[in-house]
């Protein structure tokens, strides 16, 4: 049954929940990185890894694109499922906005096919990829609340205070 998922918030180590899915910040190249990627191939184990070679050997060969999600194992994370969706780089230019709501709708939409309930997503391109914070936050919860999904919870984990004061005033002015 379709509703907008209940959404809590976390601070701390997105490779330490134990939910359905993990959703990674990945980049286009599926084959780990810096930040929530690198300690989610990391922590999860060469399982991840193999699949997102299999996957760059198959359909995303030129890698994913922006905006869109992949699932995987979840290695050795406690969690079934990893969702890797490749965030926009924030641009002072160009206005990316939709790219990065299609990270979440996406993101949930992958998740709730392979029968996932509970899934935690980072702040997805508020780190290197330069998003600023609190609108990263807006767009999150805005397109959470907004998407109808057989996903039952939403948890953003928050990686430091800074992001979770963000996320925590817009998931409370709304």
């Amino acid at each position: 049954m379709a509703h907008s998922p209940k959404i809590t918030l976390v601070p701390g180590d997105i490779t330490e929940q134990h939910v359905d899915a993990i959703v990674n910040a990945a980049n286009s190249s599926l084959l780990g990185g810096g930040g929530v990627d690198g300690a989610i191939h990391r922590r999860g184990g060469p399982e991840i890894l193999a699949e997102c070679r299999a996957l760059r050997a198959g359909h995303y060969g030129g890698g994913l694109p922006t905006g869109r999600a992949v699932a995987t194992t979840a290695g050795r994370l406690p969690a079934r499922w990893v969702v890797h969706t490749v965030g926009p780089v924030w641009s002072r230019d160009e206005d990316r906005s939709e790219l990065l709501a299609s990270c979440y709708r996406e993101s949930l939409r992958i998740a709730a096919e392979l029968g996932a309930r509970t899934v935690a997503f980072p702040a997805v391109s508020a780190g290197v990829y330069g998003w600023p914070m609190e609108d990263a936050a807006r767009i999150a919860v805005e397109t959470v609340r907004s998407t109808q999904s057989a996903v039952e919870e939403v948890r953003f984990v928050l990686f430091d205070e800074r992001a979770y004061q963000a996320f925590a005033e817009r998931v409370h002015s709304s």
